[in-house]
């Protein structure tokens, strides 16, 4: 028999109610949570007030323009993810019992996989046009940040390994780091180039942090050498474009460069030590049970991800030789 104060809450307080205040919650705001729920900025701040209401608790407080949990607000958001959890493994229970793969797929990836991870989905949902995915490109440290949060997405693709995490590892692709110069740099011409010449160029490299720039550090530091940037850049884009012009030379995925490569537009350098071989890694948290959604889309990456691209990445004759 349920308790009488369990009977009211169960009468008064909406399971939509709980969904937008753990938004509101999780943006750290009215409008943010507006945006992603799709709902006017009063809707959400009434449907709060009356979750309040009939808590009979306060569930924010308003310290200048920063919104934050209340004490009772911290123990509704834990128990109102704990209700939409539980509800989100019912319905991959009742997909499952169907042999049904719908719903929501939650994905967040760093900026260099946005060369591959729209060929893979655009695959996945014409095997299952019933998933809606949700893919979130950005760079390594916010990838970090959302997979300590843990909330927001399932899966996380990036190349390093986050460290001091308990994350379960699955590498679906290899990832080629090649050295990039104009065809027009004198470089270009020479073969093999040593770590030593290369150390004494102009190089271009991505932010601090950045997935790629860590594994060349880690490489010229064996080698008992430094690197020091001419110029940081924050995207792939900017970083072709500028070694395009002549700025200098850097370091990127052979995947990131099919278009120029077949114009001529850049050149690889054949460079002792390079390619550096990396893996493409799809991650979760380990103590995270991964819906019917993610589940299938993990083995359809571990599976059929390298099929799927061998096509979308294929070189100009002879280039596989070369590299």
């Amino acid at each position: 028999m349920l308790h009488k104060t369990s009977d009211y809450l169960i009468r008064r307080a909406t399971l939509r109610q709980l969904q937008i205040f753990v938004i509101v919650a999780r943006q750290g705001g009215f409008t943010k949570a507006a945006e992603q729920l799709h709902l006017s900025q009063p809707t959400v701040s009434m449907q709060v007030h009356k979750l309040s209401e009939t808590l009979d608790s306060p569930l924010f407080e308003q310290l200048g323009k920063k919104l934050y949990l209340t004490a009772a607000g911290q123990k509704v958001l834990s128990a109102a993810e704990d209700i939409l959890e539980r509800l989100s493994h019912l319905h991959d229970d009742m997909m499952e019992l169907k042999h049904k793969v719908k719903g929501e797929l939650h994905i967040a990836a760093v900026t260099n996989a946005k060369y591959f991870m729209p060929r893979l989905l655009g695959v996945f949902l014409q095997q299952h046009p019933e998933v809606k995915p949700y893919l979130k490109v950005t760079n390594r440290s916010s990838v970090i940040k959302r997979i300590k949060e843990g909330h927001q997405d399932e899966l996380f693709i990036l190349g390093q390994l986050p460290e001091d995490m308990d994350v379960a590892n699955y590498c679906f692709l290899e990832n080629k780091l090649v050295v990039i110069a104009s065809p027009r740099h004198p470089l270009a011409k020479q073969a093999p180039v040593s770590l030593a010449q290369l150390s004494q160029e102009r190089f271009l490299m991505r932010e601090t942090g950045s997935g790629t720039r860590l594994a060349v550090e880690q490489r010229f530091q064996k080698n008992n050498l430094t690197i020091n940037p001419y110029m940081e850049l924050g995207s792939s884009e900017a970083i072709k474009q500028a070694v395009m012009a002549g700025l200098g030379l850097s370091v990127l995925s052979l995947d990131n460069l099919s278009l120029e490569l077949r114009g001529g537009y850049i050149a690889v350098l054949q460079v002792e030590g390079f390619p550096l071989i990396r893996y493409w890694n799809a991650i979760h948290l380990k103590n995270k049970k991964l819906s019917l959604v993610a589940r299938t889309f993990l083995d359809f990456l571990r599976n059929e991800g390298k099929t799927v691209l061998a096509e979308e990445l294929k070189w100009p004759v002879g280039y596989d030789a070369q590299i």
